[in-house]
């Protein structure tokens, strides 16, 4: 839906780590880092193209995230970070238990595995967006945080 808005290209780390899955290969920490350097290699070629680019993935820790720096400066392009949460810890339990695995054959996460999941708090402006909210109320904060921080670009 964001990528839509903005004519982006959408690239979801999950799809990337299911094709390495699909080709026989076991799910490891390996596929999952390989996902996450395919992306980054896709989106530089479409960088390069000048296009804008959308990635979906969790970034729960700063590696991850410095990639995405470091690709937004190699590319002069302007980087926005946001985060979906579900502040409802009850309802967040419902969804992941309840929803289908995206992406098979990639499972989806366990209840456990998303409680256990290592994740740093972010050293950056992040917009957060509350999970339990409407859709197209949270793709207008999204709207209004890119066009707010495109016209008063970080020094």
């Amino acid at each position: 839906m964001v990528a839509e808005c903005f004519g982006a290209v959408w690239l979801r780390v999950d799809t990337l780590e299911a094709s390495l899955l699909k080709a026989g290969i076991p799910q490891s920490f390996e596929t999952g880092l390989a996902a996450y350097i395919a992306a980054r290699d896709l989106a530089a070629v479409q960088l390069e193209l000048g296009r804008d680019v959308v990635i979906d993935a969790v970034n729960g820790v700063e590696p991850a995230r410095q990639m995405w720096s470091d690709l937004s400066k190699e590319f002069h392009a302007v980087r926005h970070v946001i985060e979906l949460v579900c502040p409802d810890e009850g309802e967040h339990r419902r969804r992941v238990e309840s929803r289908l695995p995206p992406t098979p054959p990639l499972p989806g996460p366990t209840w456990d595995e998303v409680v256990h999941r290592e994740y740093q708090t972010w050293n950056e402006p992040v917009l957060s967006l509350d999970g339990m909210k409407p859709p197209k109320e949270n793709l207008g904060r999204i709207l209004d945080y890119v066009l707010v921080v495109e016209s008063h670009p970080p020094l």
